[in-house]
C-alpha cells in the first residue's frame, strides 16, 4: 500500500523530474568545461579544478540560504500566505547576493591565494590565476540565479529554472568551443575562453529567470516593498531557522575544501583525476536533487497544512526509493567507469598516473554512494523540510569536522597513506556514523517543527491521536 498512491507518484514526478532535468543541465555545464579543459593539458585541468573549488565553497553557503528559504516558502506556500513567501524571499536574496559580492571581490584581487592553497607548482598557478580572474565575474548571476530557481521550486514552478539551465548550458558549449579553440571567427582563447564562456552564460540565465517571470507574473514579481520591507521579527524567525542550514552547508563546503587541499598537495595528476571524478558526481547526483527537491516541498507542504500522517507516509517513501536508486547508479558506475573517465582522455593529454587513479576512485565513490545519498536525504529533505535546521547540521558537522578532517590529516601528514587510501577514509569517518545518527533521528520523529499555525495545530492533534493509541 505504501506505494499504491497514485497521486504521490505524480506529484513526485511531476516536482523531480524538471529540477533533475535543471541539475542535469547544470551538472553537464561542469563536465562539458571539464571535457574541453582536458584537452589543453593535465596542467590545466587541474587549475581549472582548483579554481573550481572557491566557487564550490561560495555554492555551499549559497545553498545554505536557500534551503532555509525553502523551509519557509513551501510551508507558507501550504497555506498560500504569498505576502510571507515574498518577504522570506527577499531577506534570502539580500544575503545570498553579499555573499557573492564577498566571493567575487576575493577571487578577481587575490586568486593566486585560492590556487597556492592547492598547489605550488608554477604552471598551475598560472593557468589557475588566469582563470580564475576571469571567471569571478560569474558568481554573481550564479548566486542570483540560485536563491531564485530555490524560490520558484518550492511554490512548484519548478520548469522556470529548467528552461534557465537549458539555455545557460547550450550557450556555454557553443562559446567553449568557439573561445576555447578559436572556432568561427572567434579568438584562440585557450583556459580565458572557458572562463569567458562561463560569465556570458551564466548572466544569460539569469537574464532568462527574470524575463519569462515577467512574462508569467509569478511569485517572483511585485513592488520591491513587498521583497524588501519585513520586520525585526521576520527576520529574527529566518535567522533562527537559517543560520543552522547555512551553517551547515557552508562548514561542510569548507570541509570539502579542506579536503581537496590535502589531496591537491598530494600531486596535481590526482588533483585532475579528482576533478574527473567530481564531474561524474555532478552527473550522479542530479536524480537525487531532484528527488530531494520533491520531498522537501511535498512533505513541508503537507506539514504547513498540520496533515502530520501524509508527511510521514511521504517521508517513509522517499526514504526507500532514494537508497535503492542509488544502490542501481552505483552498480552501473563500476561497470562503466572506464567508458567515462576515457572521454576526458580523447586526445592523449592527460597522464597514464590521472586516468588510472580516476578509474579506481569512482569504484570507492560508488561504494560510498547509497549510505550519502541516505543521509543526504534525511539532512537536507526530511529534516530541514519539518521544520528541523539545527539536529541535521549538528550531525553532518560533527562527522565531518570530529570524524573525518581529523582522519584524513592524520593520515595524510603523518601516516602517508596513499592517495586513494586518504579518498576512502574520507568516506568512511564521514557517512557511516551520520547514517546511525540519521535513522535514530528519523524514527524518533522529533525533527516535526512546523511555522506555520496549522502546522502547529495539525501536530498537536497527532500527538494525541498518538497516546491515545499508545495507552
Amino acid at each position: 500500500m505504501l506505494f499504491k498512491d497514485k497521486t504521490f507518484w505524480k506529484n513526485a514526478v511531476r516536482l523531480t523530474a524538471p529540477v533533475a532535468l535543471q541539475n542535469f543541465l547544470t551538472g553537464s555545464f561542469s563536465l562539458i568545461d571539464t571535457l574541453f579543459v582536458s584537452s589543453i593539458g593535465t596542467a590545466a585541468l587541474s587549475a581549472v579544478g582548483m579554481a573550481g573549488q572557491w566557487l564550490w565553497l561560495m555554492n555551499m553557503l549559497i545553498i545554505g540560504f536557500c534551503s532555509a528559504a525553502t523551509v519557509f516558502v513551501s510551508q507558507y506556500w501550504g497555506v498560500k500566505n504569498i505576502g510571507k513567501i515574498r518577504r522570506v524571499s527577499g531577506i534570502s536574496i539580500i544575503f545570498v547576493l553579499c555573499a557573492s559580492l564577498i566571493f567575487t571581490l576575493f577571487a578577481a584581487v587575490f586568486p593566486q591565494y585560492v590556487i597556492k592553497l592547492f598547489n605550488s607548482d608554477s604552471q598551475v598557478i598560472e593557468a589557475g590565476i588566469i582563470y580564475l580572474k576571469a571567471v569571478a565575474f560569474s558568481y554573481f548571476p550564479i548566486a542570483l540565479t540560485n536563491i531564485l530557481a530555490a524560490i520558484l521550486r518550492a511554490v512548484e514552478k519548478v520548469k522556470l529554472p529548467m528552461y534557465a539551465s537549458f539555455s545557460t548550458t547550450v550557450i556555454n558549449v557553443i562559446l567553449d568551443y568557439c573561445l576555447i579553440f578559436g572556432k568561427f571567427g572567434f579568438p584562440k582563447m585557450g583556459i580565458r575562453g572557458a572562463a569567458a564562456a562561463t560569465v556570458i552564460s551564466a548572466w544569460i540565465g539569469l537574464a532568462v529567470i527574470v524575463l519569462i517571470s515577467f512574462i508569467e507574473k509569478n511569485i517572483l514579481i511585485s513592488r520591491p516593498r513587498e521583497f524588501f520591507v519585513f520586520s525585526k521579527k521576520e527576520m529574527v524567525s529566518y535567522l533562527k531557522k537559517a543560520a543552522p542550514v547555512v551553517l551547515n552547508e557552508s562548514m561542510w563546503g569548507l570541509g570539502t575544501f579542506v579536503f581537496n587541499i590535502m589531496f591537491g598537495n598530494m600531486g596535481y595528476e590526482y588533483f585532475s583525476a579528482l576533478t574527473i571524478v567530481r564531474s561524474f558526481e555532478n552527473i550522479a547526483f542530479v536524480l537525487f536533487i531532484g528527488i530531494c527537491s520533491a520531498s522537501s516541498v511535498m512533505i513541508g507542504k503537507s506539514i504547513g497544512q498540520g496533515n502530520i500522517e501524509d508527511a510521514l507516509t511521504d517521508s517513509k517513501r522517499f526514504s526507500i526509493i532514494v537508497p535503492t536508486l542509488a544502490v542501481i547508479i552505483s552498480f552501473i558506475t563500476v561497470a562503466f567507469r572506464h567508458q567515462f573517465v576515457s572521454l576526458f582522455n580523447t586526445g592523449g593529454a592527460i597522464s597514464t598516473l590521472t586516468v588510472d587513479t580516476a578509474s579506481l576512485m569512482m569504484i570507492i565513490y560508488a561504494a560510498a554512494f547509497p549510505f550519502r545519498m541516505f543521509a543526504y536525504l534525511q539532512i537536507v529533505s526530511v529534516f530541514r523540510s519539518g521544520g528541523d535546521t539545527v539536529t541535521g547540521a549538528k550531525f553532518e558537522l560533527m562527522c565531518l569536522w570530529l570524524f573525518s578532517v581529523p582522519a584524513v590529516a592524520i593520515s595524510v601528514y603523518l601516516l602517508g597513506v596513499p592517495f586513494l587510501a586518504a579518498y576512502a577514509i574520507m568516506f568512511i569517518f564521514e557517512d557511516v556514523p551520520k547514517i546511525v545518527f540519521c535513522l535514530k533521528f528519523y524514527f524518533s520523529k522529533k525533527w516535526i517543527k512546523p511555522v506555520t499555525k496549522e502546522g502547529s495545530a495539525g501536530l498537536s492533534k497527532y500527538m494525541q491521536r498518538t497516546d491515545k493509541n499508545s495507552e
